[in-house]
């Protein structure tokens, strides 16, 4: 069994922010997979289904960013998950916008809630890192992340989202390399790939 994590703030008042990027881009795995129906479990509005055979667990916090571990801890240990099976999709301010990576473990780069679900599960899970790009001082990025995606911004996203979608299949089968080299060959094909790298770390 695996777990697929959105990350973002819950409530109408979130919905449309740069913070939320994991929400949706879970949202159109749910969606193209048809998981569901969302229910509330796990302090989270969760979906289950199938994907490429495997069964798995879609959460959707309702614990706010900062305690996002609580959500995703009760999950895992409900259903004696491994951590090599939790995939968390999460906003990326260190990649530019349209640019999509993946690592397990490592570092959690300043980011609340992966810094709370390595509190509470341990840090070996896998990140799926989805650019937003950086305001550029470090004094506007809680406004940024809080701040609504641009109607500019739209294409990217809605690519950024097909992509999970299209190839979330290949995480169900173990093979993030493939996963992420997928999507960056499918964003470069609908024009994002030459998205501006100034500033990028990731």
């Amino acid at each position: 069994m695996f777990l697929f994590a959105g990350l973002g703030n819950p409530g109408p008042k979130y919905a449309g922010n740069r913070h939320n990027i994991g929400f949706m881009a879970l949202d159109a795995i749910c969606r193209r997979h048809r998981l569901g129906p969302l229910r509330r479990r796990f302090q989270s509005m969760a979906a289950e289904g199938e994907i490429a055979g495997e069964k798995v667990i879609a959460l959707f916090p309702e614990t706010y960013m900062n305690e996002s571990g609580r959500a995703v801890a009760e999950a895992q240990r409900f259903y004696k998950i491994p951590l090599d099976h939790i995939f968390v999709f999460h906003d990326e301010l260190d990649l530019p916008p349209a640019k999509l990576r993946i690592k397990k473990g490592g570092g959690n780069a300043g980011h609340n809630g992966l810094r709370s679900i390595t509190a509470q599960c341990g840090n070996d899970y896998f990140r799926i890192r989805l650019g937003i790009g950086h305001p550029g001082d470090k004094a506007l990025v809680h406004a940024y992340v809080l701040n609504d995606f641009a109607k500019s911004e739209k294409p990217w996203l809605d690519a950024v989202c097909d992509a999970c979608a299209d190839f979330a299949d290949l995480l169900a089968q173990k093979r993030p390399e493939e996963f992420q080299n997928r999507a960056h060959l499918f964003l470069d094909a609908q024009g994002f790939g030459e998205q501006k790298r100034v500033g990028e770390k990731g």
